[in-house]
């Protein structure tokens, strides 16, 4: 390159139900033993079960505890008579039966007698202040929409305010009292039950898990150990849809894309850069032959070129996506930027700054702004249309320069100096630089904007932390750079990985947490100018070689495929090449 199975799940209970069908099928259940097999009957003791203090393989589980969130997770899944038949056969209930006393009254309304009971269950102080305030708010508003104005302003001087917590809470409900006192009074009627339910899941926050057990929890330790799982798996590169509860998740070497898929010819010179788009479907490579090309990724795997785009006249550096992937405009090196259809593939503007050149391109979110680093080491913004709507002037960006939009569109990331990384925040109009001790040649955004990866012209590449404090979080070292400019990726799933060309003609892959060097792919014959991983598929990854070709690398062993310009697998025309030579 030059220059450096049911029919789904089970529906939510309201409360009061659960409650009364675990009452009433306590009352009437009667658990045997084998021995009722001979025709005596003989209950279960309800603590008989209950005395074991820990359980589990290595005596790290509380019996109790465990048996209560499994209990609540059954309510919380419909069950209602298999949760009552656990409390009842082990001996160990949900709830204490003043906690289960505490609760119905909420659920019926009974406000005073509930914070009474709450006061008995024996929690701290601040735990009873907290809790009073979920209960006696509910009060206040209930008193409103029944039109009771009066008696909800008494429980909010009374009641509320001495409790002397969440002040600007009190402030809001005191102004609702203005507002309904100014407004007609609503209909009395009945408070839906949902309301309540969502004073209980209030509760549940404020008071003590022991008092009553978090209705997610079960749910919460599961997703927990699946993500401990996820985050051991060095090879981890599978979509979350595929874990099991059946075994523990381990990922093989073989998850990584290594295998070459396909080589792409088209190109008659240097591949220098290569992008998919957003959506994963469609992927832009640029050559030195002064073409950009747009090859389609259809469903199988399989891709085909689907445009070949002319109109440059130097080789064409760097492509940047729409947001909507609608869209591809491609920059010359010192030249100028084109805005093509993906749809036709034909030129809809070219941007161009008069006797200077243009070296980075890429778009404002929202898809109206069309950035630009100039060779004068300033950064312009216009319009689709090719009106300038702002410059930066100064040093904002050098001649071999990267150029990266964050996601809301408030910052503005270009090199700046040989060994430094501009940060420029439109908004606040603050700018902060990111300095390296090696001369910087290239960079990639992680996806979810707070990281940069950055490539250093002594053959290593470094992770930096953008948000908050800047700094170097990971290092990546073993692949080859002394020529060329060599540029690197973020990829696979959650972005676990990090992958990077090479001047060895390999593709180096390292875990991205770790550091750890994973794999080298060989296939290429010249220099791996730049890689790009598939965001929709993190089974595919692209390479671009000096060597003309594209590789598409995969899973499996599977034999590859050549495809180039002029024909494809079933023998018929696979794109077409469109020039654009003037000025739009």
């Amino acid at each position: 390159m030059g220059g450096l199975e049911d029919n789904g799940p089970p529906l939510k209970r309201v409360k009061e139900s659960s409650e009364e069908a675990k009452i009433s099928f306590r009352n009437s259940i009667c658990i045997e033993s084998p021995a009722s097999s001979l025709g005596v009957p003989m209950p279960r003791s309800l603590h008989s079960q209950g005395d074991g203090a820990m359980t589990g393989t290595t005596g790290v589980i509380r019996k109790q505890e465990f048996v209560k969130i499994i209990t609540r997770a059954l309510y919380s899944l419909g069950y209602d008579r298999t949760g009552a038949l656990l409390e009842e056969e082990s001996g160990i209930p949900l709830h204490t039966p003043m906690v289960s006393r505490f609760m119905k009254e909420v659920q019926e309304g009974r406000w005073d007698e509930s914070i009474v009971t709450l006061h008995e269950i024996g929690v701290s102080k601040d735990d009873v202040k907290s809790a009073s305030f979920v209960i006696l708010e509910q009060k206040f508003l209930e008193l409103l929409q029944k039109g009771r104005a009066s008696d909800a302003l008494n429980t909010l001087r009374n009641e509320i305010t001495p409790l002397g917590i969440n002040v600007n809470e009190v402030h809001k409900l005191a102004a609702r009292v203005v507002f309904h006192s100014s407004s007609a009074p609503s209909t009395n009627g009945a408070i839906p039950v949902s309301s309540r339910a969502d004073v209980l899941e209030k509760l549940e926050k404020v008071l003590p898990p022991a008092v009553i057990v978090p209705e997610k929890r079960l749910e919460h330790l599961v997703k927990l150990a699946l993500d401990v799982q996820r985050d051991s798996c060095v090879f981890h590169n599978t979509f979350d849809s595929e874990f099991s509860l059946y075994a523990d998740h381990q990922c093989g070497r073989n998850k990584i894309p290594s295998q070459t898929h396909e080589i792409l010819q088209a190109h008659s010179d240097e591949v220098w850069f290569l992008e998919f788009s957003h959506n994963g479907r469609y992927l832009a490579s640029t050559s030195k032959d002064q073409s950009a090309i747009i090859w389609e990724v259809k469903e199988d795997g399989k891709v085909f070129l689907k445009h070949k785009l002319v109109g440059h006249q130097k080789p064409v550096s760097i492509v940047s996506w729409s947001p909507d992937d609608s869209q591809l405009l491609t920059c010359g090196q010192e030249e100028v930027i084109r805005r093509w259809s993906l749809h036709s593939g034909e030129c809809l503007q070219v941007y161009e700054k008069p006797s200077l050149g243009l070296i980075s391109c890429g778009w404002l979110p929202d898809g109206r702004g069309v950035l630009a680093g100039v060779t004068d080491k300033s950064i312009i913004l216009w319009d689709v249309d090719g009106r300038e709507l702002e410059c930066w002037k100064g040093q904002r960006t050098i001649k071999i320069s990267d150029m990266a939009v964050t996601s809301d569109g408030k910052k503005i990331i270009s090199i700046c100096r040989d060994n430094a990384v501009l940060l420029l925040d439109r908004q606040a109009k603050v700018e902060r630089l990111m300095e390296e001790d090696q001369v910087i040649t290239s960079f990639s955004l992680s996806r979810d904007n707070r990281f940069l990866l950055v490539n250093l012209i002594n053959q290593e590449i470094h992770l930096w932390s953008i948000e908050g404090d800047l700094k170097v979080v990971s290092r990546y070292k073993g692949h080859k750079r002394s020529r060329f400019v060599i540029r690197s990726c973020f990829g696979g799933s959650d972005q676990a990985f990090i992958a990077s060309g090479s001047e060895d003609s390999q593709v180096y892959i390292w875990h991205r947490s770790t550091g750890e060097h994973l794999v080298a792919l060989p296939g290429h014959s010249g220099a791996v100018n730049c890689v790009s991983w598939n965001p929709a598929n993190p089974h595919m990854l692209a390479s671009a070689s000096d060597d003309r070709t594209v590789r598409i690398w995969g899973l499996g062993s599977v034999g590859f495929k050549f495809s180039n310009a002029n024909t494809s697998s079933n023998g018929c025309s696979n794109g077409f090449i469109h020039r654009s030579f003037g000025r739009r």
